[in-house]
């Protein structure tokens, strides 16, 4: 039988969660890689392109595709009496960052991701929304990742999405954003920052990938870059499980309450604590591309389809895309 949530128990408990455990909990991995790094021109000319005044002013992802967005005859905000928990603004953490491209009217955009722990230690987990190659029929361009960008500050540096190296499934590219939302999900394969160095070689470590661990989890941490703000959000709430009303948007979802989690927070990371840092069991998106209010986060299920996709990113498969 499963245990109801009580708000209060639960709030007391975040608290309690929140104060035991700091960013700075999180463990490093130790690096299998050895020898010099090698500096990468590709990440020196988007560490060029992409200046401070280029990274704020680049616009959130949902953005482009508010018009096509429909809305749910039972608009899927919070419910009578239920307690939402505040979000925080915060300098971020290593794991957790930003990715930027250009559209192809040279606006610049971005969506949120995370560090996934992998062999070649260069994966990040974003929406699928977020990653798709294309935008209508032109790829993506200068799309790197930037891990806990704030204020204009790219403090671990640049990483280049590598050729080839977006990872979305098949059927949400068939299906679309709406059909497809249990679909939206997705990783990118990234190249060595300027530096040379790997991804988490960089950043000190990343968070594990969770999968078939169900819709119920408590604390989550969920972290989120919102569009036009300078530093990512922090929200500590708890997930349930939530099933379409809906029937152009079909499917179950993790759902999750935070105040403030408005557009550009797309792909955030919806964490809990696991043994020496973090693990991931979502990222906003899915339901509504993660949903029509501020107050309320959704994110596709993470089952056997999640941990495929992330098989094939890890052995470099060709990728899914847009059929022809």
């Amino acid at each position: 039988m499963r245990r109801l949530f009580r708000p209060r128990a639960v709030k007391g408990a975040l608290a309690i969660a929140a104060a035991l455990l700091p960013c700075a909990w999180f463990a490093p991995l130790a690096s299998a890689h050895a020898g010099p790094p090698t500096p990468n021109p590709v990440a020196e000319r988007l560490d060029a392109y992409w200046t401070a005044d280029r990274l704020v002013a680049a616009l959130p992802s949902d953005t482009a595709d508010d018009d096509a967005q429909t809305v749910s005859a039972k608009v899927d905000g919070p419910r009578p009496g239920e307690y939402v928990p505040p979000s925080r603004s915060f300098d971020g953490m290593p794991q957790a960052g930003t990715f930027f491209w250009t559209d192809p009217t040279g606006t610049g955009r971005t969506c949120s991701g995370s560090v996934v722990h992998s062999p070649g230690h260069d994966l990040v987990l974003s929406a699928g929304h977020c990653l798709r190659s294309y935008s209508g029929s032109s790829p993506r361009r200068n799309l790197a990742f930037v891990p806990q960008y704030h204020d204009g500050l790219k403090p671990f540096g640049v990483f280049p999405v590598r050729a080839n190296g977006v990872y979305v499934p098949q059927q949400y590219y068939d299906l679309g954003e709406d059909a497809g939302a249990e679909y939206d999900v997705g990783f990118a394969a990234t190249e060595p920052n300027q530096n040379g160095l790997s991804l988490e070689d960089a950043t000190g470590g990343a968070v594990r990938l969770l999968t078939g661990t169900g819709y119920r989890h408590a604390p989550v941490r969920m972290i989120g870059y919102p569009g036009g703000a300078e530093k990512p959000l922090e929200c500590w709430s708890w997930t349930t499980r939530w099933d379409s009303d809906d029937p152009a948007d079909p499917g179950s979802y993790l759902r999750i309450a935070c105040k403030a989690f408005v557009d550009g927070t797309s792909g955030g990371p919806m964490l809990v604590p696991w043994s020496g840092g973090w693990a991931v069991v979502g990222i906003i998106g899915g339901y509504h591309t993660g949903g029509n209010t501020p107050e309320i986060s959704y994110s596709a299920y993470f089952g056997d389809k999640v941990r495929a996709l992330y098989d094939d990113a890890v052995s470099g498969a060709p990728p899914a895309g847009p059929s022809s």
